[in-house]
């Protein structure tokens, strides 16, 4: 049985039955809880081997897999190029965009950018 996040963060079932709801509790999100609620795709690009894309090198160690895990289905684009300056881009329903730069920002800086994109409606 699949299921998938409504807006309202309840877990309904796709085949068509009477569906039991499960209200997730926003502290048990975690980064990049609610990924595919209002955002359709994550893109990060960073430069493999400078100093201001440190930080957004070590997120993308410690958090992707569990960013993965926990969104399956949602498209998480790594875009590595030497001498980019790092930077998050989100999109949006209609096609809308926004670009956060990550420049010298620490693990939990960029967690917070990824945080306030996924608030975002763009």
């Amino acid at each position: 049985m699949r299921s998938f996040l409504k807006s309202s963060l309840v877990s309904l079932d796709l085949q068509g039955r009477e569906a039991t709801e499960t209200i997730i509790p926003k502290e048990l999100w975690g980064i990049g809880g609610g990924l595919g609620l209002r955002m359709r795709e994550l893109r990060i690009h960073l430069c493999q081997r400078s100093a201001g894309s440190q930080g957004v090198r070590e997120f993308i160690e410690k958090h992707y897999v569990t960013l993965k895990k926990a969104n399956p289905d949602f498209p998480i684009l790594i875009r590595e190029c030497s001498g980019v300056q790092p930077k998050l881009w989100a999109r949006y329903e209609f096609g809308k965009e926004k670009s956060i730069p990550l420049n010298n920002l620490t693990v939990d800086e960029v967690a917070k950018a990824l945080e306030s994109a996924v608030k975002s409606q763009a």
